[in-house]
């Protein structure tokens, strides 16, 4: 028999990405995990057949229980919440990139808040993870048909939010590298420019530093932002790409500090939206990572 510890490691990386997804922050996936590792610890190994499939029951109940308690929060989060960014490894294939920004950039799960706990459960097991009906209807506590219709209708909110356009990596990797030399060197002309004229850009300050408390919109508006900062800042103003969840970003430093992480959407020729993470606490991961770079 296959020792529980290195069942579980196995199942680690799943496991996360179910409690990420669901609450869109790592602390809390990894909280989640541990408090199913412990459930896997003290239970009757011998009386589960199928460990994956216990374990992302649990996990994905544990992650459904702080959901609901994280939605009662964050009714009183001051401005947008956005989800924590996490860097990403470079995907090997055009299958990995499609993955990895399909299911976890940053303006999908954004756009997953829409949905409520046991709903976003079911859609993520279901399209993202590819798992059966039947292990679905286990996690949520539903019948199968039930599920059927919590995916149905999940589908069908989130499809209007969902982007018009496929663009390839090459396409919006160029665009990037673009805007953030538009950013370094202050050229509101080049910014005004590959932004769409109706692009609007999403803030996240958490109440801890200043954000909008409503989208921005218009290109030149956001130009002007950004063209603003360069004033005020200068050379303190270092930009870097960088492979925030699934999709080339931009990293914003200012004298050294990161102060933000900005997730891109565009329709390959022009910007059409920006999730601009300004929150400290949320961006204490990738500042570590950066750290004296």
């Amino acid at each position: 028999m296959t020792d529980p510890t290195t069942t579980f490691n196995r199942l680690r990386p799943r496991l996360q990405g179910i409690a990420y997804r669901m609450l869109g922050s790592v602390a809390e996936a990894e909280d989640v995990v541990q408090d199913a590792w412990l459930r896997w610890h003290e239970s009757d190994q011998t009386g589960i057949d199928n460990a994956e499939a216990w374990l992302v029951t649990i996990t994905t109940r544990i992650a459904i229980d702080r959901l609901r308690a994280a939605k009662v929060q964050r009714e009183h989060y001051v401005g947008y919440w956005l989800p924590e960014p996490v860097l990403t490894d470079m995907p090997s294939t055009p299958e990995q990139t499609k993955e990895l920004s399909d299911d976890v950039s940053v303006a999908f799960l954004f756009m997953l808040e829409r949905l409520a706990p046991e709903a976003r459960a079911a859609f993520l097991l279901r399209e993202v993870f590819d798992a059966d009906y039947d292990e679905v209807a286990k996690a949520v506590g539903k019948s199968e048909a039930a599920c059927r219709q919590i995916v149905h209708r999940a589908k069908a909110q989130l499809r209007e939010e969902r982007p018009r356009f496929a663009v390839s990596r090459d396409a919006h990797h160029q665009l990037m590298r673009g805007f953030a030399e538009a950013l370094s060197r202050g050229d509101f002309a080049a910014m005004n420019g590959m932004l769409a004229e109706n692009a609007e850009l999403i803030g996240d300050g958490g109440g801890i530093v200043p954000s909008f408390g409503k989208p921005l919109l218009g290109g030149q508006r956001i130009a002007q932002l950004f063209y603003a900062a360069h004033l005020r800042f200068g050379s303190g103003v270092r930009v870097e790409l960088a492979m925030i969840n699934g999709e080339w970003a931009l990293l914003r430093f200012i004298d050294g500090v990161l102060e933000s992480a900005q997730s891109y959407e565009t329709d390959g020729e022009r910007i059409t939206r920006i999730h601009v993470q300004r929150n400290p606490e949320k961006l204490a991961r990738l500042a570590a990572a950066f750290q004296g770079r």
